[in-house]
Order: C-alpha cells, then structure tokens, then sequence
C-alpha cells in the first residue's frame, strides 16, 4: 500500500530517511537542522515521506512560504505606472504559498524517489495529496490560506516533465525560469593553472586584469569561531547585496552563516575578503559531493569596482573547484554575463506553478513573467 506522512520538523524524521538521500546535501537531516535553526522568518519548514508497504521510497520538502507586500518587488527606479502595476500585482500575490523545494537555493533539491519501488506518477501523486493536507492543516491551525502553490526547479530533461497529465488534471502551469549557470570543471585541468591557460588572451588578460586589482586583498577560510565573531559583519554585506536585488522573497537572519558552519562543518566554508584587517566581502560554498554549489556571497559596494571583488571571488570559485576535485560549479541564477565570462553555460529551468484564485491562475503564466523578468545578456565564450 502506497501512503505518505506530513512531518513538521526535522527531528521527527525516520531514521532511513539520510539512507534513501545520500546522494544530496540539500536534502539531509543535517542540512534541514542547520536551515531549521536559521531560516528567513518568513519560511518553515515541512517534510513529506512516501511509503511504500511502510518502506519509505521517496521524500518531498514542501516549505511555507509568507510573501510580504515589501519583499516581492524592490525595483525603486521603475515608472509611475510600472511600479503601480507592480504593487497591484504584489497585492494579488502576498500571503501564503507552498514551494516543493528550497526558495533559498536554485536547483532541484525538494524531490526524490526510488523508481526501482514507485513510479513517478505514483509518487507524484502522492505529494499532490500531500500538498492538499497541508493547506488543509494550515487552515485549521494557522488561519491562513495558501495562495499558490510552486514545485521548482528542473532542468529541462527532468523526467518529471514526462507526467504532463497530472499538471494538466489540476491547472498547474509549466513556466521557464531563468537558467542556472554551471561550469562544468574539464578533466584535463588538474589544477587552476591549466583552467588559466585554457583561457583565450582576451578572457586570461581580463582574469590578470582583476587579480591584480585585488592584490592588496587578503583573503583567508573563516572557521566557526571567526564566523561567530564576524556574524554582524558578513550579514551587514550579504544585506548589501541582498537588497540591491529587483525581487527578493526572503531575508537570512544574522546567526544563518554560523548554523550553517557549525552543522554542516567540512561541507560548508567561507571565506573572507580583508583590506587593511577589515572585512569587505565574502563568499561561501556548500559541497555537495562531486557538485560545488555556490551559496550566499556579500560585499561592500565601495571596494566592489576598484577590486573587481565579484569576478575575483567567481576566479577563487572556480580555483577552489578544481583543487577539490569536483566535477561541477553550480552558480546559480543572477549575473549571467559575468558567470559566462569564467565559463559558465546557462541550462535552462522550468518551475510549475498554480495560483488558487482561478482568475490568477489563468494570468499566472504572463504575471510570472514580471516577476522573473527576461534578462537581454550576451553569453560569452572564454576558452580557446
């Protein structure tokens, strides 16, 4: 008999559940608990196991979503009617909604099943019902309706594209999201030299170009206690970021870098960017066994240009990389042009998405659209 339960917490997780996602950080207790403990205010966490005769065969994360009217459109340079819309919009889209998967990080990492004990559309299914529950659960215990419901992020050669019936069945839309950029790490660099000398002249003169900019920087991995020390700065960078962002559904909370270094331990670093012992930006990573997944990154605006400190930290990126043996470097979304300039290749991504409001839903597709806005960018080609 094929079932699934609803948890509300990492800790009430079994115990088989590390066993079946052993292939995915993003999808462990450990992960869970470090994210758990600090988690953007707005976002809470739910776990879905599916069994199957009681052995568990596949997992969801279904995370909650609270969208604040300030947080979904930043953009303060807009037209008078652009912003207008744009506050009508954000309006209709404020409240609650589910996201099969984490808002916080760009990749597939909210599904998993065994296909050897389930079948996709059995297991598909089961979360749909699972996601019925939990807004039903929501209602009742919380007051609160939930507005749309989002399952993210896939490439477009995910089999989950396959099973097209069941989006269909219940109106939820197929949209294209803006694509994940990765560098995928060639075998013949066996160190960074050789990923240097892979570079043609114009992309090796700009790479020259900006470590010499950043000569005067020091830059070194902060441990747990430095992390500790330093959590009022690193947030005050990543904010400096995070708000220049046109939309932005979520803020990390300060003690975010430091839950995720003291859970995560060997699988999480940062590190740090210093100008006359002063910390100006850094940057941090998740590895993923053979994937470098780039995380959250932070600077400050006055050194950013005369350092090249974002390029700098994209070259450091790929250095650590390549002498750590991974396979790949997941860079996620935003800032295309300047990721394909160290080598990064856009893959495209599609997200589905359903809005309970009928009318909304039928409008989902074009209102999406604002929200994720095409971006005009030229890919650039770096090697030779």
């Amino acid at each position: 008999m094929i079932h699934f339960k609803i948890f509300n917490s990492c800790a009430q997780l079994p115990i088989e559940w590390n066993v079946l996602v052993d292939h995915d950080i993003f999808i462990q207790t450990d992960y869970f608990q470090a994210l758990e403990q600090a988690s953007p205010k707005n976002i809470s966490m739910n776990y879905v196991g599916v069994y199957n005769n009681n052995h568990l065969v596949g997992i969801a994360t279904i995370q909650r979503v609270e969208l604040y009217l300030k947080d979904i459109f930043r953009n303060e340079t807009d037209t008078f009617l652009v912003a207008n819309f744009k506050n009508f919009v954000s309006k209709l889209l404020k409240g609650n909604l589910l996201v099969v998967g984490n808002l916080t990080h760009t990749g597939q990492h909210g599904l998993y099943f065994n296909l050897n004990k389930i079948s996709q559309n059995e297991f598909l299914n089961q979360i749909y019902l699972a996601i019925i529950q939990l807004k039903s659960e929501i209602k009742k215990h919380h007051k609160k309706n939930i507005r749309m419901i989002m399952i993210k992020d896939f490439f477009t050669e995910d089999s989950i594209h396959q099973d097209s019936n069941l989006f269909n069945e219940h109106q939820i839309h197929k949209v294209s999201a803006q694509p994940n950029m990765v560098l995928e790490i060639k075998k013949q660099w066996l160190h960074y030299d050789d990923y240097v000398s892979d570079l043609n002249k114009k992309y090796r003169d700009r790479y020259k170009t900006a470590r010499k900019k950043a000569k005067h920087i020091q830059k070194r991995e902060l441990l747990l206690e430095d992390i500790k020390n330093q959590s009022q700065e690193l947030h005050i960078l990543y904010k400096n970021v995070s708000d220049n962002a046109s939309i932005n559904t979520f803020i990390l909370p300060e003690n975010h870098f430091y839950s995720f270094k003291k859970l995560l331990n060997d699988h999480f670093k940062v590190f740090g960017y210093y100008l006359d012992n002063k910390l100006i930006g850094f940057y941090s990573l998740i590895l993923n066994n053979t994937h470098l997944e780039t995380y959250f990154l932070g600077y400050n605006s006055e050194y950013q240009y005369k350092n090249q400190l974002y390029l700098n930290m994209l070259y450091d990126m790929v250095s650590f990389g390549i002498e750590n043996n991974h396979t790949s470097i997941v860079y996620a979304r935003t800032a295309m042009a300047i990721k394909s300039s160290v080598g990064a290749k856009p893959k495209n991504m599609i997200i589905y998405m359903k809005h309970t409001n009928w009318i909304m839903n039928t409008l989902l597709k074009y209102i999406f659209k604002l929200m994720n806005p095409k971006q005009n960018w030229k890919e650039r080609h770096p090697f030779k």
